[in-house]
């Protein structure tokens, strides 16, 4: 049937599953807005289409399933540019489709022309720009495919205004064939074997898991292993919640700000199973001092990972949930010993603890708090800073998918427009952003979307009148010089009330629980602004380019 570029990529999102679309509309995508008006495809229109490619990327994160969003041409590409590095670095399935000028006008600095394939060359898996509206629907195949196999990650699609506004006669796209890309599927057996060999050998051993264990849906693997091992397990940051934190085999997060068993467990081990992770410098601290006296066996779906940032003794490339199984058809039980002895012993000399306030209240008191309300089954998802460090230590999670943060890039501004791609995606459950007073005004007038669509996500702001990481640093490594990091604020009550929203001050740590209380039966968004302690530091902390075993606080 004859249909326009516009109709053919509607529909070409409808056969991939697509449901819902976050954007924002322009002059280049007037065509596909115009053929979005007949659609029933979900469209929310948030305020900044940097928010529409977080709330993507917090709908993929939460949902599993690959974001969508959408931007004109020009500047509102480039919006969605530090989204999309977001989604590249935390390897999350994320299809953006931007506006172009129509193709005789390309490469002329047209009105709102932007090189958008080439600027996002280097933060995508690959981009494209279509040439002809005949290739569309092959293309749209290809890039969710591209998006969501193998190491997950984005992939942008640029359409000039000419090619969604031309004809073309619409067939579901042929079987892919792309020889050039075959992800890795199960792990090579003579390395496998070696693995399981080295694994029933060992006696201090300890699991590291990161993001790839949630992205490969392998975290029910990684628990029978953890059990068969008898091993301890500790996560970073993007993979918290693949292994339930109230398990007695869980140490926390480990690395610059993870718990103090952790990263002793990780420096006194003998072995050091590394699953789906990369060995970034915020978890391993200083490189030669990293399980020095381990052997690493480190599995990865992407070859470049494995002992990019540190050496390893094994290199399994292969899709983490096969490569597990794989695994456990070879491991025997093991039991419990002087190693698993000396875990408890830390984790009873070191707890995660901070000192209740008298006058004032402390962040890590309404993240606890948060945790008691809501059951621990809350999605979380974070700004980047202070807050979020505290929103891993101090909140419990025990299911994929419920802590949702940016981790790579550490963008500031992310959590409160994930939290409504999370909201959109799971529709009856808890949603929490956990802001600071800087990060959430990054933001902020996300909170137009949603109020416009009635979504009842709550924002938890620790309100230290500082951009409380940097001020952090400043004290510990600055001599306490605090260089333009004290914050003035707006009042968040009014801001929220403006907006249609409910606003709620807190001074008093007698009203946090009731706050948090009334926030969650409300159906409308919620911002809490927890006024708390203004130099409370973020600890344990290992400085940079330390041991993990040298900590401060």
């Amino acid at each position: 049937m004859k249909l326009t570029g516009a109709e053919a990529l509607i529909k070409a999102l409808q056969d991939e599953g697509v449901d819902t679309v976050f954007g924002y509309p322009g002059g280049a995508v007037l065509p596909i807005y115009d053929a979005l008006y007949d659609s029933d495809l979900n469209h929310i229109l948030t305020r900044h289409e940097q928010g529409a490619a977080h709330a993507a990327d917090g709908y993929a994160r939460a949902t599993g399933k690959p974001g969508v969003c959408f931007a004109t041409s020009g500047p509102g590409a480039t919006n969605l540019v530090t989204g999309i590095a977001n989604a590249y670095m935390d390897s999350v399935p994320l299809v953006a489709f931007t506006g172009q000028v129509v193709t005789s006008l390309l490469g002329r600095d047209s009105f709102q022309e932007a090189d958008i394939t080439g600027i996002t060359m280097p933060i995508t898996k690959h981009n494209y720009l279509v040439e002809d509206p005949a290739d569309l629907t092959k293309i749209v195949r290809e890039a969710f495919y591209l998006a969501t196999t193998g190491r997950p990650g984005p992939v942008l699609v640029d359409i000039p205004k000419d090619i969604s506004s031309g004809e073309t006669e619409y067939e579901k796209p042929a079987p892919l064939c792309m020889p050039g890309y075959k992800p890795p599927t199960s792990g090579d057996e003579d390395l496998v074997n070696q693995a399981a060999a080295a694994i029933m050998a060992s006696e201090r051993p300890v699991i590291y898991a990161g993001g790839g264990v949630i992205s490969a849906g392998a975290h029910e693997e990684l628990k029978q292993i953890a059990q068969l091992m008898v091993a301890p397990v500790t996560t970073t940051l993007m993979g918290l919640g693949g292994f339930p934190e109230d398990h007695p085999l869980s140490l926390g997060m480990l690395g610059m700000h993870g718990s103090r068993y952790a990263n002793y467990a990780v420096c006194e081990c003998d072995l050091l199973l590394a699953v789906g992770v990369r060995f970034d410098d915020r978890v391993t601290g200083k490189v030669e001092s990293f399980a020095p006296n381990a052997k690493i066996i480190h599995i990865d779906i992407d070859p470049a990972e494995l002992s990019k940032n540190v050496p390893v003794d094994i290199a399994i490339v292969g899709n983490l949930k096969i490569v597990l199984k794989q695994l456990l058809e070879r491991l025997t039980a093991k039991l419990p010993g002087a190693w698993q002895d000396r875990i408890k012993q830390w984790k009873k000399e070191y707890p995660l603890q901070f000192e209740t306030g008298k006058d004032t209240i402390k962040p890590q008191q309404v993240i606890k708090e948060i945790y008691n309300v809501t059951g621990g089954r809350a999605r979380i998802t974070t700004e980047v800073g202070q807050h979020q460090m505290w929103a891993a230590q101090y909140y419990t999670y025990t299911r994929p998918r419920s802590f949702i943060s940016s981790g790579g890039l550490g963008t500031m501004g992310y959590g409160f427009p994930a939290a409504i791609g999370v909201q959109v995606g799971c529709p009856d459950e808890v949603v929490f952003d956990i802001a600071g007073d800087g990060s959430i005004q990054m933001n902020i007038q996300e909170l137009a979307t949603a109020v416009n669509y009635e979504l009842p996500v709550n924002v938890a702001i620790m309100n230290n009148g500082y951009l409380g990481m940097v001020r952090q640093w400043q004290e510990m490594f600055y001599n306490r010089r605090y260089s333009h990091t004290e914050m003035i604020n707006p009042d968040f009550v009014k801001l929220a009330e403006a907006y249609g929203a409910e606003g709620y001050r807190v001074e008093k740590a007698a009203d946090i629980k009731p706050v948090l209380e009334q926030a969650v039966k409300s159906s409308r968004p919620v911002m809490m602004d927890f006024v708390v302690e203004q130099e409370e530091n973020v600890v344990p902390m290992v400085p940079p380019g330390e041991a993990l075993n040298n900590m401060l606080g």
